[in-house]
C-alpha cells in the first residue's frame, strides 16, 4: 500500500502545483449548488486490530492480518448545509482479501471479503485558491458485509466467521481540484471499526476465538471523486 500512497501524493501535489498557479476559474458557480452528486473510484487496505482475554480457558495464541489492496466504487450525494460545510452519503462497494495466521495452532483462515460501505460524513473545506480547495472530512458509517459467514461453520470446519453489519467512524483530508467540466477531488482516509466483529466459535473451549477479546477493522482508504 505503500507505493499507492506515494503515487497518491506525487499525484496530488503536482496537480495541486499546477492548478494553483492557472489564471481561468473553473466552475466558478459549483459550490453554490444545494445539492449535487457524484461518483468514487479508490483502493483501499484494511487488517484486524486484536486485543485478547486475560485467563482464558483455551490455549493462548496471537493471530496476525496479511492483507491485499482492495478496490472501491460508489455514489456521492453532498447536501451544502454552510458556506464551507457539507453533509455527504456515499454508499459504495468495497471488495478486499485477508489471511488470519494463528500463529500457536499453526493454521490459516483466507478472508474474501465484499462490503456494502455507507459513510455519512461531513465536509469541512477552507476557502477556495482559485481552482484548489483542501478539505478535511469525518463521521460514521455502516459496513455490511456480504461474505461474513455469521451463521455458517466454524473453525471446527475450516471457516472463520465475522459480524455481517458492522459500525465504523472515519477521517480523512483531501483536496478539491476543479477542471473544466468537473470538479476532481483525491482523498486519503482511516477507517476504525467500533463494534467487535468476532463471531465466537459455537463449541468451546475454542482456541481460535476464546482467546480473542475484541477483533476490529482499521484500514486505509484512498479515494478518487468526480462531482
Amino acid at each position: 500500500m505503500n507505493k499507492y500512497l506515494c503515487l497518491f501524493l506525487f499525484f496530488v501535489f503536482s496537480t495541486i502545483l499546477f492548478y494553483s498557479q492557472t489564471r481561468v476559474n473553473y466552475l466558478a458557480t459549483f459550490d453554490k449548488k444545494k445539492i449535487h452528486y457524484g461518483m468514487y473510484l479508490g483502493l483501499n487496505q484494511t487488517n484486524y486490530k486484536f486485543s485478547y482475554q486475560e485467563g482464558s480457558s483455551a490455549a493462548p495464541g496471537t493471530v496476525f492480518t496479511d492483507s491485499e489492496p482492495g478496490f472501491n466504487v460508489g455514489l456521492i450525494a453532498d447536501l451544502r448545509l454552510y458556506k464551507n460545510l457539507n453533509l455527504r452519503v456515499e454508499p459504495g462497494l468495497v471488495t478486499n482479501a485477508k489471511t488470519l495466521t494463528f500463529e500457536d495452532l499453526n493454521e490459516e483462515r483466507a478472508l474474501e471479503n465484499t462490503f456494502l460501505h455507507v459513510p455519512l460524513v461531513l465536509k469541512y473545506s477552507a476557502d477556495r485558491i482559485r481552482n484548489i480547495r483542501p478539505y478535511v472530512l469525518g463521521g460514521i458509517s455502516l459496513d455490511y458485509n456480504f461474505t461474513s459467514n455469521e451463521n455458517g461453520d466454524d473453525n471446527s470446519e475450516g471457516q472463520f466467521r465475522t459480524k455481517t453489519a458492522n459500525l465504523m467512524y472515519e477521517v480523512g483530508i483531501g483536496i478539491d481540484i476543479y477542471l473544466y467540466f468537473f470538479k476532481f477531488s483525491p482523498s486519503i482516509r482511516g477507517v476504525f471499526a467500533i463494534n467487535n466483529e468476532l463471531v465466537r466459535d459455537r463449541n468451546s473451549p475454542s482456541s481460535y476465538t476464546d482467546p480473542i477479546d475484541f477483533m476490529g477493522t482499521r484500514g486505509i482508504f484512498l479515494n478518487f471523486a468526480f462531482e
